[in-house]
């Protein structure tokens, strides 16, 4: 047989299979699983993590959570459906108190072509809205639906006659921030509602929502909406010329440069001056994931250094954090001098990162690859840990000196946070607590001071219940740390935006830095007119 009938022979094989395991998922969703099975899923769990997590009693005491996993076996005596088992089991596992440590419910699985259809279907209910929370509140915080009379901080009062404050609460024990930080929960709790809501409720086409502003209550349906993206991708399959040809080509560098977002319809980073004759330049980044950052920052840097700018605001609110690689390259445009950005990883052990979801995801021909590469990816997961002086285990990562990048930034810096700044942006921020030339601004962020685990984060799926459960498989610890264990990053000056702020549109804590730096200048130009006056003195 040919090699292309194998290839064809193996791709239906693969798709029908697929296909029957998505029917056979979904036929069983709502099951109920005995409950000796339930408990082997918990033992399982936690054995799990034993072997695998890195620093699990960081924050709780071994015999403090032998008992809580011990306690949740007893209390599971009859047969419940996986979601009510994740209910039970996600307090257990935000013990440990670890913000990329996560669990979630099964839900409905779809085909490729199911999935594909349900896209162009477009937006659903929820996703159409961003949402905050205020006193244990919901508000939209961005509107993105065709119903423009949603103004921002609107409260939500009910969706689909469930009220938003019962469902926080419950929603509240299903995760866990790192160490005792509370910031990050409500933040990541405002910004993931959708998720935790359809976990429960699952898919919806529409929703009826009761908002109230200023005393008014109005009720709307907001039905999924349709994606105007098929329209364009029809335009630009017609002729077009050579000059338009050469702007696409730019549009696609650009976007690639800063990260465009398709489905949120806005760059992952931007890069400003305050004004066109600034010396004040503004860099907001809102993961370190999307884009090709180098080219991105080498940019940046290189006209901050032709404009001779004064001051940089780096805006890292709500980045909930990414690549270490990007990190280390920031810090190297803004540090004082060569650098050692990151401690060592800690692992369980040498076979630690064998246990990575590399097989996981990508269509047929994907895999195919993946397996041909195998050996090599096994084989540096495998010799890459290393074993230290003290018998532990560890990977390393920019753990050597560095130097400073060209054109490096040596004026001030304000570092804008919140309880959104997460893991990597949490990462940056410890290390540039140690340059004196930066104040941070806004509120405690969500990630912690001395580091997280995480790296490589593979999903276990739990046998009987189908229940995933996501954990780092090592430490990420800054080289600069706190003697305060289990807090983030504590700004400068505090400001925490307002239900106010949000309706008004305004940004308070860009405002105090804008006001701060105008304070300076006008400092500098007094002492400037003092010294001028001095030198024509007689």
């Amino acid at each position: 047989m040919k090699l292309k009938s194998i290839v064809i022979v193996l791709f239906f094989a693969l798709f029908l299979s697929a296909c029957s395991s998505v029917k056979k998922h979904n036929a069983h969703l709502n099951d109920l699983i005995p409950a000796e099975l339930l408990q082997k899923d918990v033992d399982l769990a936690y054995q799990k993590l034993q072997q695998l997590h890195p620093k699990l009693y960081w924050y709780c005491p071994k015999e403090q959570l032998d008992f809580k996993f011990d306690s949740l076996k007893k209390t599971i005596q009859m047969p419940l459906t996986s979601f009510e088992f994740f209910r039970k089991l996600s307090p257990v596992i935000a013990n440990v108190r670890q913000g990329h440590l996560f669990i979630s419910p099964p839900l409905k699985k779809m085909t490729a072509r199911e999935n594909k259809a349900f896209i162009k279907r477009g937006f659903g209910p929820l996703s159409q809205f961003d949402f905050e929370l205020f006193d244990d509140k919901l508000y939209v915080l961005k509107n993105k639906s065709s119903n423009k009379n949603i103004k921002p901080g609107t409260e939500v009062v009910a969706l689909d006659g469930k009220n938003p404050t019962d469902l926080i609460k419950e929603y509240l024990q299903w995760f866990s921030s790192d160490g005792y930080n509370q910031t990050f929960k409500k933040n990541f709790l405002g910004r993931r509602f959708s998720s935790f809501y359809t976990f429960e409720h699952g898919i919806k086409d529409s929703i009826i929502y009761k908002f109230k502003r200023n005393d008014s209550i109005k009720t709307v349906t907001i039905k999924r909406s349709k994606i105007d993206s098929i329209a364009i991708k029809k335009d630009i399959k017609k002729t077009i010329s050579d000059a338009e040809k050469s702007q696409l080509k730019s549009k696609k560098q650009n976007q690639i440069k800063y990260g465009y977002d398709e489905i949120a319809k806005q760059n992952n980073r931007s890069f400003t001056f305050l004004a066109e004759d600034s010396l004040v330049a503004v860099i907001k980044i809102r993961s370190f994931t999307k884009g090709n950052y180098g080219v991105f920052y080498e940019d940046c840097f290189k006209k901050i250094a032709k404009r001779k700018a004064k001051a940089l605001i780096l805006d890292l609110r709500d980045n909930g954090g990414g690549r270490l690689s990007e990190v280390a390259e920031l810090y190297s445009y803004l540090a004082d001098s060569s650098f050692v950005f990151m401690n060592k990883s800690l692992l369980t052990s040498k076979t630690s990162l064998l246990h990575t979801d590399y097989f996981k995801g990508g269509g047929v021909f994907s895999k195919m690859g993946k397996i041909l590469l195998s050996p090599f990816f096994y084989g540096f997961s495998y010799f890459s840990v290393s074993e230290g002086d003290d018998g532990n285990y560890y990977y390393e990562t920019d753990t050597k000196p560095q130097e400073l990048s060209e054109n490096h930034f040596s004026g001030k810096i304000y570092v804008l946070i919140n309880g959104g700044s997460f893991s990597a942006s949490s990462i940056i921020s410890s290390n540039l607590k140690s340059v004196k030339r930066v104040t941070f601004v806004g509120e405690e962020t969500g990630g912690a001071f001395n580091g997280t685990v995480a790296g490589s984060m593979p999903i276990i799926e739990l046998p009987n219940s189908k229940v995933n459960m996501r954990l780092g498989l090592m430490t990420c610890v800054p080289h600069n740390l706190s003697k305060v264990e289990g807090r983030g990053i504590f700004p400068d000056i505090e400001i925490i935006p307002t239900l106010q702020d949000r309706m008004n549109i305004i940004d308070p804590e860009m405002n105090w830095v804008k006001k701060d730096i105008k304070k300076d200048q006008e400092v500098n130009d007094l002492v400037n007119k003092k010294l001028n006056e001095s030198k024509n003195l007689p």
